[in-house]
């Protein structure tokens, strides 16, 4: 009897210290400080590096001061390759970033799926699609290449712009000498609709317009304007011909390693943060459409049959890479209702 109360008595000690420590069994015993490297594209100026800014103030705040993020600009920790960026991602070199899925494509060819030839027809199908299945799958990819998914923002459609003559029909594009990304797929989208397009780094590309090395080039309107390319073209077509989100995302061991705690603090301050960046875009992109007209920018918006012509033009993309990319996952995209622009 003595033997079994001696026991006894130790296992209610144990018992008892246990219950002292107050944490779930698997739960950290306490929340670590981390010093965080986040890094963008673009210049403090932007919409993302505002964004990214926000994010960091806020996970900063919420944790008092334990999780800090310092915002790196303009691939200051590639030497301002973006490829090499999102590698360093990928390998835990960097703990989060803000890039396109046009970059990640270099990776994974299924991010090429969200650039896909007039996929969208306006914002609204954009936020309907990210916000439901087809953002699903692309976030399922993510984790897949190691990548903690924290949701969408946004660098826009993008436009195409010239210095030769106005585009009102893929007759209008071809043999125009067009800077694209150096991705398979814009170079098939551009020599099928004539042109002969050209891959370089974006930051030769304004001294090639102003020589005459090439005739026109494509981005979202903030990129056109944040670069000055008014000064050096003349037309501008507003066909929405391809979208580019920007997505943020941490790299995903990192985040496995937080306090619970932690990482719900981090998904909600990147919720946050994505919701004020693509307001701020979408605000910003209205005030400079008008700044490009008043700056002598000719802007054309395609009939419904202008549109039409487009679309058909760009069939052969969606022949060539549905199987590269995944026919459920196109799907996850292309449901939708019929309509101007729709896939």
């Amino acid at each position: 009897m003595r033997k079994l109360f001696i026991l006894m008595m130790g296992v209610g000690l144990l018992a008892a210290l246990a219950g002292c420590s107050g944490q779930p069994v698997g739960e950290a015993s306490e929340k670590k400080s981390y010093n965080l490297k986040m890094s963008i594209s673009v210049g403090e100026a932007t919409t993302w590096y505002k964004a990214a800014d926000h994010f960091a103030k806020e996970v900063e705040e919420q944790t008092d001061g334990r999780i800090k993020i310092k915002v790196y600009a303009n691939e200051q920790l590639s030497a301002g390759d973006q490829t090499k960026g999102v590698e360093m991602l990928l390998k835990g070199a960097t703990d989060l970033s803000y890039h396109s899925p046009i970059i990640y494509s270099a990776f994974d060819k299924r991010f090429g799926v969200i650039s896909a030839p007039f996929l969208f027809k306006d914002l609204n199908e954009v936020d309907e699609k990210l916000n439901g299945e087809g953002g699903e799958a692309i976030s399922q990819i993510l984790l897949e290449n190691g990548v903690e998914p924290l949701g969408f923002g946004q660098n826009g459609f993008r436009q195409v712009t010239n210095s030769v003559r106005p585009i009102q029909s893929p007759e209008d594009i071809q043999n125009l000498k067009i800077r694209i990304p150096g991705i398979n797929m814009y170079t098939d989208l551009w020599r099928g609709f004539g042109a002969d397009p050209t891959a370089m780094t974006f930051s030769e590309v304004f001294a090639a317009l102003q020589q005459g090395t090439i005739d026109g080039q494509e981005n979202p309107i903030d990129v056109i304007k944040n670069t000055k390319l008014e000064e050096v073209q003349k037309y501008i077509t507003m066909w929405n011909y391809s979208y580019d989100p920007i997505m943020l995302g941490m790299n995903k061991e990192k985040f496995d390693r937080m306090h619970p705690d932690d990482q719900q603090i981090i998904r909600e301050a990147a919720q946050n943060a994505n919701e004020y960046q693509i307001k701020l875009a979408r605000e910003l992109e209205k005030e400079q459409i008008e700044y490009l007209k008043g700056a002598g920018m000719e802007f054309h918006y395609p009939t419904e049959e202008e549109m039409n012509a487009f679309i058909q033009a760009s069939d052969h993309i969606y022949e060539k890479y549905e199987k590269e990319w995944g026919t459920d996952l196109l799907q996850a995209f292309r449901d939708k209702p019929e309509g101007k622009g729709s896939r």
